[in-house]
């Protein structure tokens, strides 16, 4: 008589493990003082490495071609902009029962700030989507919030805007720079970067590591977690999670209605649902005043939330069926060409 099998239970992503562990990490040893600049600075090289990489990988055609993919651009913004505030203004019917008044105006802040660019290219990158679509969307979405997100908060809010040059500064230094480096040094370097995908899928895993170790580190350091009852946090948790699922889903099934292919519904999937904490903590402080801690409470975690869920999805993306049949025909492209997951 054959014995009965236990049904397998579905091993644990090795990658989720070490997002738990980055978060434990900084929840124990937050980076401070010294160690938050070290820690900022790794995660700031690591990122302009990573565009680097992927301006190396990319053909100019290519990067081209994601610059005139309007239809995902504007879809992006659409969702960034206007379905993201939407929700943040229904939120409003959630108080006093699941949030305050402060948790309220933190969460609709959180719903006007633009979308992540480093961690939703790498997820896109990590899933084999549109990578030069993703680049562009979550660019365009940086640079286009420096000057909506004020004035949304100023209009939603009540409070006053900044506009910051700065900001315009930074994305272009660590973002765009590197990235037309990546495209110079192409003829050289493309087609070692090519044939070494695994270099560039750590530098994908790694710098996401870095954001959230450096975003929990911040968070811990501002003892910000400290000030709301954990009955309101659990609250808090709760509707963000609800937000966060359904920006997803929107997302996803929103693109293949627009007519999006698997690649470009994954581009707008990770730049289109995400929220970006670098963008939003500055606004905040012009916003906000001494109150900002408390106001980006629900931006903080809900980026933590983004990456680890985003992470999940991210991976099981890259083992669909279709992903794998992109890797067995990346082989009978040239080397010197696209390396497009």
């Amino acid at each position: 008589m054959k014995r009965l099998r236990r049904p397998r239970r579905p091993p644990i992503d090795p990658y989720v493990l070490l997002l738990l562990g980055t978060v434990g990490l900084a929840a124990l040893l937050p980076a401070r003082g010294t160690g938050a600049d070290v820690a900022s600075g790794a995660s700031t090289a690591a990122i302009a490495f990573l565009f680097f990489l992927y301006g190396a990988r990319l053909s100019t055609r290519e990067a081209m071609d994601g610059v005139r993919h309007w239809r995902l651009h504007v879809t992006v913004l659409a969702c960034t902009f206007v379905v993201f505030p939407l929700l943040g203004l229904a939120s409003r019917g959630l108080v006093p029962v699941f949030l305050t008044d402060p948790l309220q105006q933190g969460l609709l802040f959180l719903t006007l700030v633009p979308s992540t660019i480093q961690s939703s290219i790498a997820f896109t990158s990590l899933a084999r989507g549109n990578v030069p679509a993703a680049i562009c969307a979550g660019s365009f979405s940086s640079l286009v919030g420096i000057l909506v997100t004020p004035l949304l908060a100023a209009a939603l809010l009540g409070g006053g805007g900044g506009f910051s040059p700065d900001s315009v500064v930074k994305i272009v230094l660590q973002l765009l720079v590197p990235f037309v480096a990546g495209q110079l040094l192409r003829r050289w370097v493309g087609g070692f970067v090519v044939r070494h995908k695994k270099v560039l899928g750590l530098v994908d895993r790694g710098s996401i590591l870095l954001v959230v170790y450096t975003a929990f580190s911040a968070g811990m350091v501002q003892g910000i977690w400290h000030r709301v009852s954990p009955a309101r946090l659990a609250g808090l948790l709760v509707v963000e999670a609800v937000l966060l699922a359904v920006m997803l889903l929107l997302t996803w099934y929103g693109a293949k209605a627009l007519g999006f292919g698997r690649a470009d519904r994954i581009a707008v999937q990770f730049a289109g649902s995400k929220k970006s904490l670098a963008a939003g903590l500055p606004m905040a402080s012009v916003l906000f005043g001494a109150q900002a801690s408390l106001a980006v409470l629900p931006l903080m975690l809900f980026h933590q939330m983004q990456l680890m869920v985003c992470a999940v999805i991210a991976k099981r993306r890259s083992q669909d069926p279709e992903a794998a049949a992109l890797d067995d025909a990346t082989p009978a492209r040239s080397t010197a060409g696209s390396g497009s997951r």
